[in-house]
């Protein structure tokens, strides 16, 4: 297990950063945040051990300052999977350009392209492979 691979009775909870956390539920939150280390720069902060199943409860990022929780699935406890749909995350960032780059090289599908908007921010969305909408915004 690698050092970002914290359970709970090896550390004390790292704090939550930020006013509104997104919780994600995804199918293969382990590979989830694998990516968003490589899209994002994500660093991971804590996790629960997967099940037998290869499923994790809870695993808790830091990213740009304010912190992602993701999750598997769990149908038996009625957490089933449900599309992406009806909200955006967005990354407010200086160097849009950087960020960008980075979640594209990672392998984000541009869904809209990175341009300037009529309210003066460069800004453009991005798809990851587990069906989370992005924006990355900034001047």
């Amino acid at each position: 297990m690698s050092e970002t691979h914290v359970v709970a009775d090896e550390q004390e909870m790292p704090k939550t950063l930020g006013g509104v956390v997104p919780y994600l539920m995804v199918d293969g939150a382990s590979k989830a945040a694998e990516f968003y280390r490589q899209a994002f720069a994500a660093e991971e902060v804590f996790r629960q051990p997967e099940d037998e199943n290869g499923r994790t409860m809870h695993i808790h990022l830091y990213i740009h300052g304010g912190s992602l929780m993701l999750s598997d699935a769990y149908p038996e406890y009625g957490q089933e999977l449900r599309d992406h749909a009806g909200y955006t995350l967005t990354l407010a960032v200086d160097d849009v350009d950087g960020w960008w780059a980075r979640a594209v090289g990672a392998g984000m599908e541009v869904v809209m392209p990175l341009e300037r908007m009529f309210w003066g921010d460069r800004y453009g969305q991005l798809r990851d492979p587990f069906g989370v909408t992005w924006a990355i915004v900034g001047k």
